[in-house]
């Protein structure tokens, strides 16, 4: 009976060891709809999309000429308020983008978020996240 006593704590600690690598994570949050926007020499196709929060837009350049989607407003890239990129906001691909090349970005916030070409400023479009 007193070795009984011993082996059951002794097998609980094992299992809470064992356990101990353990953690309970919630999964990271998954993205939605992917919507495409093209880049040409006439400017972005659609010029006007809707999306939802949390929905992903990928910027695929179609042109021979390179072009930088990012948020408006040109030069300070800082209309799409999530800050982080390599100007101002985060929606910023930061750098031109060679024919064939895409940016993505999932659109977090509620808004009408303006953008334009860097490299092109009167190249604009608007992404409206519902």
């Amino acid at each position: 009976m007193n070795k009984m006593l011993f082996t059951l704590p002794l097998i609980f600690l094992v299992f809470l060891a064992g356990c101990g690598g353990y953690r309970l994570t919630t999964a990271p949050p998954t993205e939605g709809q992917e919507n495409i926007v093209e880049i040409t020499a006439a400017g972005f196709s659609p010029n006007t999309l809707t999306i939802k929060q949390g929905d992903k837009v990928t910027f695929v350049n179609r042109d021979t000429a390179k072009h930088w989607p990012a948020s408006d407003i040109h030069p300070t890239h800082t209309l799409y308020p999530e800050t982080g990129g390599c100007i101002g906001s985060k929606f910023d691909a930061c750098k031109g983008l060679a024919q064939g090349e895409s940016y993505s970005f999932v659109f977090n916030i509620k808004g009408n978020w303006g953008y334009h070409d860097h490299l092109n400023p009167g190249l604009k479009g608007t992404i409206v996240v519902q």
